[in-house]
């Protein structure tokens, strides 16, 4: 299994937020996560489409990761879309008709996912697992940074791989939340293969160091390959 590590813009520095994207993906980063909250379905304001316009202008051809923490999520779908975002993931509750907007996601040019918090049943995948491309597993209450791991997530993360092997699909299966060196491997072991981490990376090493993310790389990468 390839495994992919996100680190979430949410805990970067924003006053040099393009050179701080620039050195987490030099130090071995995959994808470029973004917390896109509206202070209405979560207690907490972030970002918008022109933040994620504005780093492909900056340069970054990664693949940028938009989660959605927002009610009603279809407005603002084809915003993110033409702001240049590859996967974009909403919350089945935050929907009217979830299949519809997963429909607008793949319409508008990018990869759908659906995402559970931890109290969230896993049911509506019945229906929808095999028009995703993702679906995402929140390991913490959605709204701040920092928080820390919700252990029962992992019990739904080998649910869900179960479900996407007996379908044989090639969905991925994402974490946000509390992970860090001492869980992820725990964590992988349940199925998961991509790793969303924000103060766990741009919370490592000295601010004036452009270097400061390679170690923390350096160190999940290393108990990823125990798996």
């Amino acid at each position: 299994m390839a495994y992919r590590i996100a680190p979430s813009i949410l805990s970067a520095n924003f006053a040099r937020l393009g050179e701080e994207v620039d050195n987490v993906l030099k130090s071995g980063a995959d994808i470029v996560h973004f917390d896109v909250m509206d202070n209405h379905y979560v207690p907490n304001l972030t970002i918008g489409p022109l933040v994620c316009e504005a780093l492909r202008k900056h340069g970054v051809t990664a693949p940028i990761d938009v989660h959605l923490m927002v009610k009603p999520v279809d407005r603002i779908i084809p915003d993110f879309a033409k702001a240049g975002a590859t996967y974009i993931t909403f919350h089945p509750e935050a929907s009217e008709h979830i299949d519809r907007t997963i429909g607008l996601i793949r319409e508008s040019g990018c990869k759908p996912g659906l995402v559970f918090n931890p109290a969230t049943p896993l049911d509506v995948l019945d229906w929808t697992l095999d028009k995703l491309d993702m679906v995402l597993l929140m390991s913490v209450n959605p709204g701040f940074g920092g928080q820390k791991f919700i252990p029962h997530v992992l019990d739904k993360a080998r649910q869900v791989r179960r479900m996407i092997e007996e379908r044989g699909l090639s969905v991925s299966l994402e974490i946000d939340g509390g992970v860090g060196p001492a869980n992820i491997l725990e964590v992988a072991k349940a199925g998961v293969d991509t790793f969303v981490a924000g103060s766990a990376v741009f919370g490592a090493g000295k601010d004036s160091d452009p270097q400061r993310y390679n170690s923390i790389i350096a160190a999940l990468r290393a108990e990823l390959a125990k798996v």
